[in-house]
């Protein structure tokens, strides 16, 4: 079942999720608007490879925006840092975005119970579009759980993506193979 607003409200209060800034006015009737970051990153190199850690290129997305291209991969992230404790968190586009040509993930929209951090998007264009620090770029969805959870995601020996980071972070499916 997907959690309510207020449902959302009130495990905000108990401290099951964190949204970090939180405005009410971003709450939707079940779901919460997340907005684009200042940082965003492209991979140095043009042909990337799973065995390896792939180097980032990092810049910030200046006042008057930037423009992004098909065929190029874009690392964004959301302004917003969030905890999730005993619920799935998924992240969507939002309708507008995906009106503009933007896709905001390849194929990691589910995040785990436990996830603890701002969200890396995987951004692809179908046509040139501008876009702007701080404009709405999708919506958390909280799922509940049914079971008791063994090992929440920020308690994983295994789990790749819990240094917490306000800049994109690039794959790290280098460190399957180690």
């Amino acid at each position: 079942m997907i959690l309510s607003d207020k449902r959302i409200l009130e495990e905000i209060e108990k401290g099951n999720i964190v949204i970090d800034p939180f405005d009410i006015n971003c709450l939707g009737t079940n779901s919460y608007d997340v907005h684009l970051g200042e940082w965003m990153a492209v991979y140095k190199n043009e042909i990337l490879d799973a065995k390896i850690e792939n180097e980032l290129e990092y810049f910030k997305i200046p006042p008057e925006g930037i423009i992004l291209y098909p065929n190029r991969l874009y690392l964004g992230v959301t302004l917003e840092y969030t905890e999730t404790h005993g619920f799935v968190p998924f992240l969507e586009g939002k309708s507008s975005v995906g009106r503009l040509g933007i896709d905001i993930h390849s194929t990691a929209g589910k995040g785990d119970a436990g996830y603890c951090n701002h969200w890396t998007l995987e951004i692809s264009v179908k046509q040139p579009v501008r876009i702007y620090a701080g404009m709405p770029i999708g919506q958390l969805i909280y799922f509940e759980i049914s079971g008791e959870i063994l090992t929440p995601y920020n308690k994983k020996k295994s789990a790749k993506y819990n240094q917490r980071s306000n800049k994109p972070i690039g794959s790290m499916m280098w460190k399957n193979f180690i």
